[in-house]
């Protein structure tokens, strides 16, 4: 199991200044094109090297194994309400706590809070998903990592769409993989996927009312956008009650 956090510290450090983190197996969205400024507003890059989402105006959802164990953390910072990271327009907060997923070891659970010191202001939150309903079909996922397995953290936000793996198909390209904490989704001939760098940041579609709802959390894979290796992502509705007694516990 490789992680989707960072695999080439030197190369993340020249690129975009973040501090170096764990290992991970996706990029900065294989296959992805260019989103335009404002298409997902809630999208985070975290210093560490990571992704994640607004899940209220103080709070980044994003993957267990970006973060070290809850308490207070005032060394992320958090980047918002721009595609192009070096933007004179960026938004820029620091953390002041962090809860990660209780009883989280490496494998599931998936998920952490980040408390950001003041909340963001004119920025759209991403609603997490609450039952299984929106666990199939294809979503989208975005970040500012890799474009290649391999490759350098990016500059700009990339985006791209993915669609649904059942479990019995990815269960065969991973015996570990943990059905009711995970889910999966890409492509049988690959090519489309998150990378180094991706971690922590959100897979989601669209809901009954057409509006963005998250659905995934990029946790891990196998390289990145690798024939019958599909992403694996941490499965929100699974966790759903947990993250809003935690965001609740944290102040919203």
């Amino acid at each position: 199991m490789v992680r989707r956090l960072l695999a080439v510290v030197t190369a993340v450090i020249a690129a975009v200044g973040v501090l170096p983190g764990v290992a991970h197996a996706q990029q900065d969205v294989v296959g992805g094109t260019r989103a335009a400024q404002g298409e997902f507003p809630f999208m985070v890059r975290l210093s560490m090297g990571c992704g994640g989402a607004l899940y209220s105006p103080r709070l980044v959802l994003t993957a267990a194994h970006c973060v070290g164990g809850t308490g207070t953390n005032t060394g992320i910072t958090a980047t918002l309400g721009v595609v192009d990271l070096q933007s004179s327009s960026r938004i820029q907060v620091r953390s002041n706590y962090v809860y990660r997923a209780p009883g989280y070891n490496g494998n599931g659970k998936d998920w952490a809070l980040i408390r950001l010191a003041s909340p963001v202001s004119g920025l759209a939150t991403l609603p997490i998903a609450t039952t299984t309903a929106y666990n199939t079909g294809t979503f989208t996922v975005a970040g500012w990592g890799a474009a290649r397995e391999g490759g350098a953290q990016q500059r700009y936000l990339l985006k791209a769409t993915v669609p649904y793996v059942p479990d019995s198909t990815c269960d065969n390209s991973y015996p570990d993989l943990i059905p009711n904490d995970e889910i999966c989704a890409g492509y049988a001939a690959g090519g489309t996927d998150t990378c180094q760098g991706d971690s922590g940041g959100p897979m989601f579609r669209r809901d009954a009312s057409n509006a963005w709802i998250q659905v995934g959390i990029v946790s891990w894979g196998n390289g990145c956008a690798r024939p019958n290796y599909p992403g694996v992502y941490t499965q929100v509705s699974t966790f759903a009650a947990a993250i809003a007694s935690a965001a609740a516990s944290l102040g919203g």
